[in-house]
């Protein structure tokens, strides 16, 4: 039977709102980058209507000429009403956050605090690829620990990459992605717990990448700067994934107590960059969206267990955990004899395209990445195209 995570809101699932011939009619990434044969199930784009309280913040913006420059602390006091209410977090200080562009940019922007030119930053691979591009950008080094058993993190591991990125007196920071994305784990308060008492003994900079935690479906979010040690944390979150708003700009970053101090020395013009619009429908999202994002919720959990479904029956040499949160499926098809990029074969035989696993980093080659936020018969068909590919 499958596990609905929230309460009923009464609001039909965005998910079955929109035909793919309208979708077809959007002009972003997901539905630009292939020819119109291809069924695009890849980038973290949501097949769903905008929720009616983000389509009226941003009309009324629009009707009025708001579109000036962002300020005040609106989108924090959202944020941390949000925060209480759902993960039953109160300590989300707002006069210790600052708006930033967007998550990545965030991250950016926090590592520049903690870190300097060669200094390490740990991820835990498979990870998000836009982890390794930012931070070799920003002339960082990416040091892997990869996920251990079943997605989480091994905390052996971690350790002794902590004490190798830190030896000789180094600075290091770990770049946390909590929900973890592509896996969709969930870390326990236990396993967070162990993260900041690791990094405290080893003097390394805990960042973390928290976009995904309205997305919790099947485990409790907790978030990084709530467990016993973290004070020294700095954290990015954002409305953008759980209400399809990447295309409206904007991003907070938390600061825990004992990083406030950090926090207050990023650079005033960074703070000028988020879309002022943009905030105006992340607070919308925040303040009233939440019955939307049930309904999208209880979609996501049927669409979750349909592919698990749609597998095994079609596919069942393709490995698949269900994971506890974001719309990301993590396909394990090392069994299917596909090589390293088995996306670039559903793409060319199969026409449907998905993420490739290799940008990943370690534990990536063999995988692919299936996006979940879609109508039941886009999945279906989705799952039917990857079978026909191996034909």
């Amino acid at each position: 039977m499958t596990r609905i995570p929230h309460e009923t809101s009464g609001e039909p699932n965005p998910l079955q709102a929109l035909t793919l011939d309208r979708l077809r009619r959007r002009t972003s990434m997901k539905w630009r980058t292939y020819p119109e044969d291809v069924l695009p199930v890849w980038v973290a784009e949501m097949d769903v209507p905008l929720a009616e309280p983000v389509i009226r913040a941003v009309t009324d913006a629009l009707e009025l000429g708001d579109t000036g420059y962002p300020v005040g602390t609106a989108y924090a006091e959202a944020l941390a009403a949000f925060a209480e209410k759902r993960w039953n977090w109160d300590g989300l200080a707002v006069e210790h956050t600052a708006i930033v562009p967007d998550v990545m940019l965030g991250v950016v922007e926090m590592l520049k605090l903690v870190t300097g030119y060669g200094d390490a930053v740990v991820v835990n691979s498979p990870v998000y690829p836009p982890f390794y591009h930012f931070v070799a950008h920003m002339d960082r080094r990416v040091v892997e620990a990869p996920l251990g058993e079943g997605g989480r993190i091994d905390q052996g591991v971690l350790e002794e990459t902590f004490r190798q990125a830190v030896a000789g007196g180094k600075r290091a920071a770990y770049l946390l992605c909590s929900p973890h994305n592509p896996t969709g784990t969930v870390h326990t308060a236990e396993e967070l717990s162990a993260v900041a008492e690791l990094a405290e003994r080893y003097g390394v900079r805990v960042v973390v990448d928290e976009i995904h935690a309205p997305l919790a479906i099947g485990a409790d979010f907790v978030p990084y700067l709530s467990v016993p040690g973290a004070e020294r944390g700095l954290s990015l979150m954002s409305a953008s994934k759980a209400w399809n708003l990447a295309g409206l700009k904007a991003a907070l970053a938390i600061a825990g107590p004992g990083a406030a101090a950090d926090l207050a020395r990023m650079p005033e013009e960074v703070g000028h960059g988020p879309s002022h619009v943009g905030i105006l429908a992340h607070t919308a999202a925040l303040r009233d969206g939440g019955p939307w994002l049930d309904a999208l919720l209880s979609g996501l959990d049927v669409n979750r267990h349909l592919l698990a479904d749609l597998l095994a029956e079609h596919l069942p040499a393709v490995r698949y955990r269900p994971g506890d949160a974001t719309y990301l499926a993590w396909l394990d098809c090392r069994a299917l004899g596909l090589g390293d990029d088995p996306a670039d074969a559903f793409l060319h035989r199969g026409r449907v395209a998905l993420n490739s696993g290799i940008p990943f980093g370690t534990g990536g080659a063999g995988h692919a990445r299936l996006n979940l936020a879609a109508s039941p018969e886009v999945i279906t068909e989705a799952v039917r195209r990857m079978a026909a590919a191996l034909g």
